[in-house]
Order: C-alpha cells, then sequence, then structure tokens
C-alpha cells in the first residue's frame, strides 16, 4: 500500500470510528416523546431517555430558550423536569449530546389518557360490519391544522399492533399524529370526540394518549402493585415461562406493556371505557376499581386527577331480561362514589340489542366531555351529571322514587313511563305504571298487582331503554331500591 492510500485508509477509518461514536452517542427517546406531541400546559412535565454511560445532555425548549443541563447515570438513563407554559405552539425542542436532535411541531394544551377494551378502542372509522354512526363526514373534514394530536398504541396504518408484557417496561410502540382523514379514521371514536370536544370549547391543543384492548378485562390492566392484595387472583404466570395466551385477562400484562410506559408523561386527566368483560366478577369489580385508579394516581405522581369513565351500553348478553350487565351499571355506579374526583357517563339511551359496540360514539365522547369541562375546568350554565337514585319513599299503594342531578327535575312530564317494576315481600317483580309528579317532580311507582309495595326496579336488565331524563337530555341511570 503506497503512501497515499495509507493516508486515504487512515482517514476513512478514522470517520468511520467518528460516525460509530456519534451514532452511538445520539440521544434514545421513548416513542411518547416525539415529532406532533402536545405536552400539558402550566406544569412541570418529565422528559426522559437513554444517552452514554455519564454523558452530560443539554436541553433546550424554544418556548423559553432556557438551556437545561444533565448528566445520565451509569446505565445512560436521565430524566429531567421542565416547566411548561400556558397553551400555544407549535415549539421545539432540541437535545445536544454532542449530536442534535430537534423535535418539531410540538403543541402545548391539555392531554387526556384514554383506556379500555373495545368500546373504547372502536376507531371513527368503524369495526368490520359494525359502523359508527356519523363519522364519515368529521373523518372527510379533519384537518392538520386543527390543534387535535393523537398518540396511538393500538394500530398503525389501520393494523392493529397488541402488546403485552410480564413485567412492566419503559417504552411501547405508539406515534403522535396529526388530526389528518387518514389519522383521525384510525383513532379511537369515544376518545377523538371527547378531545374535539373540549378543543372546541376551551380553543386550546388538546392531546389524547389512546392504549386499550378489546375484550380485556381490568385485571389485565392492573399493575402487580394493585392487584397483589386480592388474593383470588392467580399472578403465578407473572413468575415463570409460560407463553401468554389470552392478552385480555391476563393480570398485569396490558399495564406493564401499555400504561407503565406512560407514567414519567405528565397528563391531564384519565378516561376510561370498560366493563363488559367483568360481568362474571362484579362483584370483585366493585373492589378492583378503586384499587386500580388510586395506584394508577400513585404511579402517575401528579396528585388526585380526574377520572371519568362509561357504564356499559344495553346489550343482549346472555338475554335481553337476564340481569349481568344490570349487576354491573350497579357496580359501576357505586364505584363513581367510592372513586373520589370520579364522574360516571350513563349510555342507557344508545344500547342495541345485538350489536355490543354502541354506533353512538358521540353521545359517549361529549358527555365524558362536559364531565371535564364541568368538573376539571371548572365551566359552568350546563348540565354534566347523570340522574341517580337517591332513596325512595312508600305511601300507601305507591312507592315514590328521589333522585339526585336533576334539580329542575325530570321529564317527560304528564306520560306513563318505561322501564319500572315493582314488588312486594314476595319478591315477585310486575312491570309497574310509572310517571313524574306534577307537584313534586317525583317518580311516583304503582301496580295493580302488588298493593303493598317494598322495592323499585327501573332499566334492570341487561338491554332496555331509557326513558327518564333530567331537563338537560342525561338519562337516569339504571338501579334497584332492593338487594336480592
Amino acid at each position: 500500500m503506497n503512501e497515499n492510500s495509507l493516508l486515504h485508509f487512515s482517514l476513512l477509518l478514522i470517520a468511520l470510528l467518528l460516525f460509530s461514536v456519534s451514532t452511538e452517542a445520539k440521544v434514545k427517546l421513548p416513542a411518547v416523546l416525539a415529532d406532533n406531541m402536545v405536552l400539558q400546559q402550566q406544569t412541570n412535565v418529565k422528559l426522559w431517555g437513554q444517552v452514554q454511560p455519564k454523558a452530560t445532555l443539554t436541553v433546550k425548549t424554544s418556548w423559553s430558550n432556557k438551556i437545561h443541563k444533565v448528566t445520565a447515570d451509569n446505565q445512560g438513563k436521565w430524566e429531567l423536569n421542565i416547566a411548561t407554559p400556558s397553551a400555544g405552539g407549535p415549539y421545539e425542542i432540541t437535545f445536544n449530546d454532542g449530536e442534535l436532535l430537534t423535535l418539531k411541531n410540538i403543541l402545548i394544551g391539555e392531554v387526556w389518557f384514554c383506556s379500555g377494551q373495545s368500546n373504547m378502542e372502536m376507531p371513527m372509522s368503524g369495526f368490520d360490519r359494525q359502523p359508527t354512526q356519523s363519522t364519515n363526514d368529521i373523518i372527510a373534514k379533519a384537518k392538520a391544522s386543527t390543534p387535535i394530536r393523537i398518540h396511538n398504541t393500538d394500530s398503525k396504518n389501520g393494523k392493529w399492533i397488541r402488546q403485552s408484557s410480564k413485567t412492566p417496561q419503559e417504552d411501547c410502540q405508539g406515534e403522535w399524529l396529526e388530526n389528518t382523514p387518514e389519522n383521525v379514521a384510525n383513532t379511537s371514536a369515544a376518545a377523538y370526540y371527547f378531545a374535539r370536544y373540549i378543543q372546541e370549547v376551551l380553543d386550546v391543543p388538546v392531546g389524547i394518549i389512546i392504549s386499550t384492548l378489546g375484550g380485556s378485562k381490568v385485571e389485565a390492566w392492573m399493575s402487580r402493585e394493585a392487584i397483589s392484595p386480592f388474593k383470588s387472583i392467580d399472578l403465578s404466570i407473572l413468575d415463570n415461562d409460560e407463553k401468554i395466551k389470552n392478552l385480555t385477562n391476563t393480570p398485569c400484562i396490558l399495564y406493564n406493556a401499555k400504561i407503565a410506559p406512560f407514567l414519567n408523561f405528565a397528563i391531564k386527566g384519565f378516561l376510561w371505557y370498560q366493563g363488559e368483560s367483568n360481568r362474571d366478577n362484579a362483584d370483585l369489580y366493585k373492589d378492583l376499581m378503586p384499587a386500580f385508579v388510586k395506584d394508577l394516581r400513585s404511579k402517575w405522581n401528579r396528585g388526585e386527577f380526574p377520572f371519568y369513565f362509561v357504564e356499559i351500553a344495553p346489550f343482549n348478553y346472555e338475554g335481553a331480561d337476564s340481569t349481568s350487565a344490570a349487576h354491573m351499571r350497579e357496580v359501576q355506579l357505586q364505584n363513581m362514589k367510592d372513586i373520589p374526583n370520579s364522574g360516571m357517563v350513563t349510555t342507557l339511551d344508545i344500547g342495541h340489542p345485538v350489536f355490543i359496540h354502541p354506533m353512538d360514539k358521540e353521545t359517549v365522547g361529549n358527555r365524558l366531555a362536559l364531565w371535564a369541562l364541568a368538573q376539571t375546568y371548572g365551566r359552568k350554565g350546563f348540565g354534566y351529571a347523570t340522574p341517580i337514585y337517591k332513596s325512595m319513599e312508600i305511601s300507601e299503594s305507591k312507592i315514590y322514587i328521589n333522585v339526585e342531578n336533576a334539580q329542575r327535575g325530570l321529564c317527560p312530564m304528564w306520560t306513563s313511563l318505561e322501564g319500572f317494576e315493582i314488588a312486594g315481600k314476595d319478591k315477585v317483580f310486575y312491570p309497574a305504571f310509572a310517571e313524574i309528579e306534577t307537584s313534586t317532580t317525583r317518580l311516583a311507582v304503582s301496580s295493580d298487582k302488588v298493593p303493598h309495595p317494598v322495592a323499585v326496579r327501573y332499566a334492570y336488565k341487561n338491554y332496555t331503554t331509557a326513558s327518564v331524563f333530567n331537563v338537560h337530555g342525561l338519562p337516569l341511570a339504571p338501579f334497584r331500591t332492593d338487594n336480592w
């Protein structure tokens, strides 16, 4: 090899070594920290990732032009807390560990985590042979300039992504997407309608992180710490080499794969649409849900953030007149009372006897948004809380029902109402005549077949329809006064 060739080879080798070092040194970020993301406004948000061990990283945000420095630990991991301004954007964040990495098109606004089973998963474009109602025009009119951003862990380009793990993960598949027709089509309809509503009202950017799995039980979404006190639940699969065969009901595996990676990411609140798959253990679900939410709040370490959820809709299940779903709705109503800073959306008026996925997801998303606007953002002047059973009074042959969240009375007035049953001490229920008293707006329930009534039920079946509303059009939640 002559002198010139040797020099050329040496320079090439140095260049390759420098490229290798540069490539290794480049900061690595989790999927949720990326172009197009939304960061929660007016708070401290956490940025985190990986560089070379003990490397010094500088981070610059375009909204403040401040330079922050952080030194990685022995494994190359680093975390940094940065203050965010009021809503706005787009902004950039530049990371420099010797090589620049810039995240672009970042918005500052409101961030909500959206989770659950198939009714939260159902995209705006619907499932195969199961459409969503009135979404096609909304998809077609979607504009990237509308400040709604979607982080989707469930699908990419319309193809489902299924993720699970026996141990908590630090990252998962997913990407931040702009508000384009293609992206909106593959976005959770319930979550998207929620985002669309609060974005329009608050006039700030909104980010939704969607993490769902159809058919999943709540046990799969709970951490090991949250579920361990429930000794009836077998956790042995988490400690052996057995392959996970069922993603929907194996404890902890969805939490590990699809919630744990986001615990560093600042959110405003949590939306939950799930419960259909827990009808077989509804009494246990009553205790699991408060433990689930308490643990989420503890793990996220962002205070008692709002938790708004959806009551399961009417559907035939094992038979329209059976009561497994009715009992689950009863448990969900109790969950709202037991979980602080929570709210429940009733879907009694949008169910279908043979479609387990209600087509009307706009009503679901809008009602979730009303809870958030009232309880989280302090807006007033509109109704948001579902009317619920409060107490009963027995007078001669009638039972009078008092409700909460109907300060201006129930409706419709001056007509008989469907879905009521009444029973005496023999515990036999008969269809009842029910109406709203003109003078008191109480519900008056009676039957010629039950001269001495002791209990009333309303919409206490798997499939039924709503007949009673408050003046804001929110349906009375199903209830029973007995515990038989």
